[in-house]
């Protein structure tokens, strides 16, 4: 086993002890999870760490809903950290997210599960990673690159160039510096719900409890979140689209994106699965992961 993988390990066992308090106890409240968030999610458990400078990791376990909640803090002020899509190749297939992690290599901090794919293995929305892309779609998305956003909201299309947030360029020769992700639905925009989440179009995906994966911006503090919410267990039953998108909202996040769920809810530290997936064999493989990874080269944009 690699030495990382051990150190991660001692961390998790570590904290896992440590969280052995009775069940009644008062609510802890870590440094820089938002009152909001607590409240809404009344914890009789949190456990959390600094998962490297600029990056917090908590498991919350709520004391009055049936949820166990992953949530990965990322500071965006730091400007070497950011955001990678990793995909699986056009004759790849599906890929477990750790395996997808893992081939960041150098400079990997945590990744989550992406994208809805179709029985054909392709990703329903935009993704575009390392000058390449795949898919032509309206669906909403998620875009980064070093010194523009990051950024959620729908892509538009002008002939064969494509434009996200400030920025365009043709999809016959994506920007290689751009990351882009599709999710659905869009769940917060300035800090409200979008429509009714899908309730009236989709109630079965939209007003049932499932494992969920999302992401949420929150400008002002210069914050992302990813949340991975647990399932279809004893413990955790997962979370509506309607409580997701509040959780959200209660961390400080002014839009948020919805991705794929389900067996494919997954977030992995350094290489490690830390959440339970709900399928009974594990870890679900998918088409494509959104890495978070640390690169002083981020950095440099825009220098002489």
């Amino acid at each position: 086993m690699r030495r990382g993988a051990l150190a991660l390990g001692a961390i998790l066992s570590a904290l896992t002890a440590a969280g052995c308090e009775p069940p009644d106890r008062p609510p802890v409240l870590v440094p820089g999870l938002p009152t909001a968030a607590v409240e809404f999610l009344d914890p009789d458990r949190i456990r959390a760490f600094h998962l490297d400078p600029g990056v917090v990791y908590r498991e919350v376990r709520s004391g009055s809903n049936p949820w166990v909640t992953h949530l990965l803090e990322v500071d965006l002020t730091r400007c070497e950290l950011g955001f990678r899509v990793e995909g699986s190749g056009a004759d790849e297939g599906r890929i477990p997210v750790t395996t997808l992690a893992r081939r960041t290599g150098a400079g990997l901090v945590a990744a989550v599960n992406g994208d809805f794919f179709t029985p054909e293995d392709l990703p329903l929305g935009v993704e575009a990673s390392g000058g390449e892309m795949r898919g032509r779609s309206t669906r909403p998305i998620f875009a980064w690159r070093p010194g523009n956003g990051p950024w959620i909201g729908s892509v538009e299309w002008d002939g064969d160039s494509i434009r996200v947030g400030g920025w365009a360029f043709p999809a016959d020769e994506p920007d290689p510096r751009t990351e882009i992700l599709g999710g659905f639905p869009t769940l917060l925009r300035d800090g409200d719900w979008v429509g009714d989440l899908q309730q009236a179009d989709r109630p079965a995906f939209s007003t049932q409890r499932h494992p969920r994966t999302a992401l949420g911006l929150d400008p002002t503090a210069g914050r992302a979140w990813l949340i991975v919410v647990d399932g279809r267990g004893a413990s955790s039953e997962g979370m509506t689209l309607p409580e997701l998108a509040d959780l959200l909202k209660a961390l400080g996040a002014r839009d948020a994106l919805n991705l794929d769920g389900g067996g494919s809810s997954v977030m992995v530290i350094r290489g490690e699965t830390v959440n339970r997936p709900s399928d009974p064999l594990g870890e679900r493989a998918v088409v494509n992961a959104l890495v978070v990874r640390r690169d002083p080269a981020y950095c440099r944009v825009g220098l002489p």
